[in-house]
């Protein structure tokens, strides 16, 4: 089995986060465009909305290359999903008119 790393955010990734879903954006869709789970950026808004949310202390902090990397790969996620779901609908209605 093998031990797996959190991931750490920087106080300002995770700040500027929080203001995209305060002006209006719903948190699923913010959480899937950041490419981190729906659950974690509902706990950074509420440790917001107290006054308690921190950054990481970590010695290496993640890089912008990181996040761009995370924010890819939820991105292809969505896209094979969406490709799925097309190839599907294709092969229905293929046979509705045969």
């Amino acid at each position: 089995m093998t031990k797996t790393s959190r991931a750490r955010y920087t106080l300002e990734f995770k700040q500027e986060a929080v203001r995209v879903v305060e002006v209006g954006q719903r948190i699923s869709a913010v959480a899937r465009t950041l490419g981190i789970v729906d659950q974690t950026l509902f706990n950074w808004v509420k440790a917001h909305r107290h006054g308690k949310l921190t950054g990481s202390d970590s010695k290496a902090p993640v890089s912008a290359e990181k996040m761009e990397i995370s924010r890819l790969r939820a991105e292809l996620a969505r896209v094979k999903m969406e490709r799925d779901i097309l190839g599907k609908a294709t092969a229905y209605f293929v046979r509705g008119l045969i």
